[in-house]
């Protein structure tokens, strides 16, 4: 594929004889697999939806011409990807993860916590996790109260000094 992608789901295994696959779900679009979607395989490989249907956390999907278990295999632990450019624009101060991911965390006075890794979501809020140089890991809560700046196109977010979580406790 000639522009980025984005993953929105990672296959987990075959289900069944008649080619439907286990998919974790990675986006928070809730019509990404909606029949007639289409996905792509990590391999280029266009993957439109004939059936979805949940099977407890992840999904049961059946993409069009993976007709029996042994294609459905062939698929087990690709990643599932959709172009950058088919993600809606997001409103003012919200981001991608993958928009996120690489950027510099600093605190206002200047303290580097490092990379950020991975975004965690969670029900109350998203937690940023960055990791130092030795190796050393910051959980940020993504909230408003915390984050100072996001400057996405130059690699940097800004994030309050908080004593016990961007501070180091010097006590111990």
């Amino acid at each position: 594929m000639a522009e980025p992608t984005v993953v929105v789901g990672h296959v987990t295994r075959a289900h069944g004889l008649g080619g439907d696959v286990e998919v974790e779900l990675r986006s928070d679009d809730p019509e990404r697999f909606s029949v007639g979607a289409v996905v792509f395989a990590d391999t280029g490989r266009s993957l439109p939806v004939e059936r979805v249907r949940a099977h407890g956390a992840r999904l049961l999907v059946k993409f069009r011409s993976v007709d029996d278990r042994a294609v459905a295999e062939s698929l087990r632990g690709h990643e599932l990807v959709v172009p950058e450019s088919w993600l809606p624009d997001l409103p003012e101060g919200e981001y991608w993860p993958f928009q996120l991911e690489g950027c510099e965390m600093v605190t206002e006075s200047g303290r580097s916590l490092g990379s950020l890794t991975r975004v965690i979501h969670n029900p109350a809020n998203d937690l940023w996790v960055a990791i130092d140089d030795e190796g050393a890991e910051t959980l940020v809560p993504a909230v408003r109260a915390l984050i100072v700046d996001v400057d996405v196109d130059a690699g940097r977010i800004v994030v309050r000094d908080v004593p016990g979580l961007t501070v180091p406790d010097l006590q111990g």
